[in-house]
Protein backbone atom coordinates (compact mmCIF):
# COMPACT_ATOMS: atom_id res chain seq x y z
CA UNK A 1 0.00 0.00 0.00
CA UNK A 2 1.59 3.06 -1.16
CA UNK A 3 1.14 6.21 0.91
CA UNK A 4 0.79 9.98 -0.14
CA UNK A 5 4.45 10.21 1.14
CA UNK A 6 5.71 7.49 -0.88
CA UNK A 7 6.01 5.13 1.58
CA UNK A 8 5.18 1.48 1.51
CA UNK A 9 2.65 -0.62 4.34
CA UNK A 10 2.56 -3.69 4.22
CA UNK A 11 -1.26 -5.25 5.49
CA UNK A 12 -1.15 -8.43 7.13
CA UNK A 13 -4.66 -10.44 7.34
CA UNK A 14 -6.07 -13.46 8.89
CA UNK A 15 -8.99 -15.32 7.83
CA UNK A 16 -11.23 -17.49 8.87
CA UNK A 17 -12.68 -19.83 6.21
CA UNK A 18 -15.93 -20.94 8.50
CA UNK A 19 -17.71 -17.44 8.65
CA UNK A 20 -15.72 -16.03 5.75
CA UNK A 21 -14.52 -13.60 8.79
CA UNK A 22 -11.47 -10.99 9.29
CA UNK A 23 -10.24 -12.25 12.67
CA UNK A 24 -6.80 -9.71 12.00
CA UNK A 25 -5.89 -7.04 10.00
CA UNK A 26 -3.23 -4.53 10.73
CA UNK A 27 -0.56 -2.33 8.99
CA UNK A 28 3.18 -1.64 9.14
CA UNK A 29 5.80 0.13 7.51
CA UNK A 30 8.70 -2.06 8.76
CA UNK A 31 7.19 -6.12 8.98
CA UNK A 32 9.45 -8.12 10.97
CA UNK A 33 9.28 -11.40 12.01
CA UNK A 34 8.44 -10.49 15.28
CA UNK A 35 5.66 -8.20 14.32
CA UNK A 36 4.48 -10.62 12.51
CA UNK A 37 4.52 -13.10 15.33
CA UNK A 38 3.06 -10.32 17.58
CA UNK A 39 -0.05 -10.15 15.21
CA UNK A 40 -0.79 -13.78 15.59
CA UNK A 41 -0.68 -13.32 19.16
CA UNK A 42 -3.08 -10.57 19.05
CA UNK A 43 -5.28 -12.51 16.33
CA UNK A 44 -5.81 -15.39 18.68
CA UNK A 45 -5.16 -14.76 22.56
CA UNK A 46 -5.97 -16.86 25.23
CA UNK A 47 -5.62 -20.08 23.28
CA UNK A 48 -8.60 -19.05 21.18
CA UNK A 49 -7.15 -20.16 18.04
CA UNK A 50 -7.72 -22.73 15.12
CA UNK A 51 -6.54 -26.26 15.20
CA UNK A 52 -4.70 -25.63 11.42
CA UNK A 53 -3.24 -22.74 9.83
CA UNK A 54 -2.62 -22.17 6.39
CA UNK A 55 0.24 -19.80 5.80
CA UNK A 56 2.29 -18.75 2.90
CA UNK A 57 5.82 -19.20 2.39
CA UNK A 58 7.11 -15.56 3.07
CA UNK A 59 10.63 -15.43 4.15
CA UNK A 60 9.44 -13.12 6.97
CA UNK A 61 7.46 -15.97 8.60
CA UNK A 62 10.77 -17.98 9.14
CA UNK A 63 12.15 -18.57 13.17
CA UNK A 64 10.11 -15.77 15.34
CA UNK A 65 6.79 -17.07 13.94
CA UNK A 66 7.41 -20.64 13.60
CA UNK A 67 8.17 -20.90 17.31
CA UNK A 68 5.10 -18.96 17.87
CA UNK A 69 2.79 -20.92 15.96
CA UNK A 70 4.58 -24.01 18.09
CA UNK A 71 3.87 -22.88 21.16
CA UNK A 72 -0.55 -21.93 20.51
CA UNK A 73 -0.25 -25.12 19.37
CA UNK A 74 -1.35 -25.15 15.91
CA UNK A 75 -0.77 -27.13 13.00
CA UNK A 76 1.13 -25.49 10.13
CA UNK A 77 0.13 -25.86 6.24
CA UNK A 78 2.08 -24.23 4.33
CA UNK A 79 1.11 -23.37 0.41
CA UNK A 80 3.37 -24.02 -2.48
CA UNK A 81 5.77 -21.47 -3.24
CA UNK A 82 3.69 -19.36 -6.04
CA UNK A 83 0.39 -20.78 -5.30
CA UNK A 84 -2.10 -18.31 -5.12
CA UNK A 85 -4.78 -20.64 -5.90
CA UNK A 86 -3.94 -22.34 -2.81
CA UNK A 87 -5.61 -20.35 -0.35
CA UNK A 88 -8.15 -18.50 -3.09
CA UNK A 89 -10.34 -17.26 0.06
CA UNK A 90 -7.52 -15.54 1.33
CA UNK A 91 -6.51 -13.75 -2.56
CA UNK A 92 -9.65 -13.12 -3.05
CA UNK A 93 -10.22 -11.27 0.19
CA UNK A 94 -6.81 -9.28 -0.54
CA UNK A 95 -8.27 -8.35 -3.93
CA UNK A 96 -11.34 -7.19 -2.59
CA UNK A 97 -9.44 -4.94 0.08
CA UNK A 98 -7.34 -3.47 -2.63
CA UNK A 99 -9.97 -2.57 -5.15
CA UNK A 100 -12.62 -1.74 -2.47
CA UNK A 101 -11.00 0.62 -0.20
CA UNK A 102 -7.30 0.46 -0.18
CA UNK A 103 -7.20 1.66 -4.04
CA UNK A 104 -9.14 4.82 -3.12
CA UNK A 105 -8.46 6.42 -0.41
CA UNK A 106 -4.76 8.37 0.34
CA UNK A 107 -3.08 6.88 3.28
CA UNK A 108 -0.55 9.54 5.22
CA UNK A 109 0.48 7.47 8.24
CA UNK A 110 -0.07 3.70 10.20
CA UNK A 111 -2.64 5.33 12.23
CA UNK A 112 -4.79 6.76 9.17
CA UNK A 113 -3.94 3.31 7.45
CA UNK A 114 -5.19 1.06 10.63
CA UNK A 115 -8.50 3.26 11.17
CA UNK A 116 -9.40 2.59 7.28
CA UNK A 117 -8.63 -1.13 7.49
CA UNK A 118 -10.69 -1.04 11.27
CA UNK A 119 -13.96 0.36 9.27
CA UNK A 120 -13.65 -1.71 6.02
CA UNK A 121 -13.40 -4.86 8.25
CA UNK A 122 -16.73 -3.50 10.21
CA UNK A 123 -18.29 -3.10 6.75
CA UNK A 124 -17.24 -6.12 5.21
CA UNK A 125 -18.50 -8.23 8.17
CA UNK A 126 -21.80 -6.92 8.58
CA UNK A 127 -23.11 -5.83 4.93
CA UNK A 128 -20.88 -7.85 2.64
CA UNK A 129 -22.89 -10.95 1.37
CA UNK A 130 -21.35 -14.14 0.32
CA UNK A 131 -22.58 -17.08 -1.44
CA UNK A 132 -21.52 -20.25 0.61
CA UNK A 133 -23.16 -18.66 3.60
CA UNK A 134 -26.42 -18.77 1.89
CA UNK A 135 -26.43 -14.73 0.96
CA UNK A 136 -25.36 -13.74 4.11
CA UNK A 137 -23.09 -11.75 5.93
CA UNK A 138 -20.34 -13.46 8.19
CA UNK A 139 -21.88 -11.01 11.18
CA UNK A 140 -25.55 -12.19 10.70
CA UNK A 141 -28.48 -9.26 11.19
CA UNK A 142 -32.02 -9.53 10.99
CA UNK A 143 -34.41 -9.04 8.62
CA UNK A 144 -36.01 -5.29 8.81
CA UNK A 145 -39.56 -5.27 8.58
CA UNK A 146 -41.58 -2.38 6.88
CA UNK A 147 -42.90 -1.04 9.95
CA UNK A 148 -39.46 -0.20 11.14
CA UNK A 149 -39.12 3.01 9.18
CA UNK A 150 -38.21 4.56 5.45
CA UNK A 151 -35.11 2.96 3.86
CA UNK A 152 -32.49 5.66 4.25
CA UNK A 153 -29.13 5.01 2.29
CA UNK A 154 -26.26 5.35 4.77
CA UNK A 155 -22.44 5.75 3.63
CA UNK A 156 -19.16 4.18 4.91
CA UNK A 157 -15.62 4.38 4.52
CA UNK A 158 -16.44 8.56 3.74
CA UNK A 159 -18.44 7.44 0.96
CA UNK A 160 -17.08 5.12 -0.93
CA UNK A 161 -19.30 2.17 0.24
CA UNK A 162 -23.13 2.51 0.86
CA UNK A 163 -25.61 0.37 2.28
CA UNK A 164 -29.49 0.73 3.19
CA UNK A 165 -31.20 0.17 6.44
CA UNK A 166 -34.76 1.18 7.80
CA UNK A 167 -35.05 3.90 10.41
CA UNK A 168 -38.28 5.56 12.01
CA UNK A 169 -38.70 8.98 10.73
Amino acid sequence: MPTATFRVFFVFVVFSHARRRIVHVNGTAHPTAAWTAQQLREAFPWDSGPRVLLRDRDAIHRFALQRTVQRMGFDQVLTAPRATWHNPFVERLIGSLRRECLDHVIVWNERALRRCLSQYVADFHTFRTHLPLEKDAPISRQVQLPTAGAIVEVSQLGGLHHHDERRAA
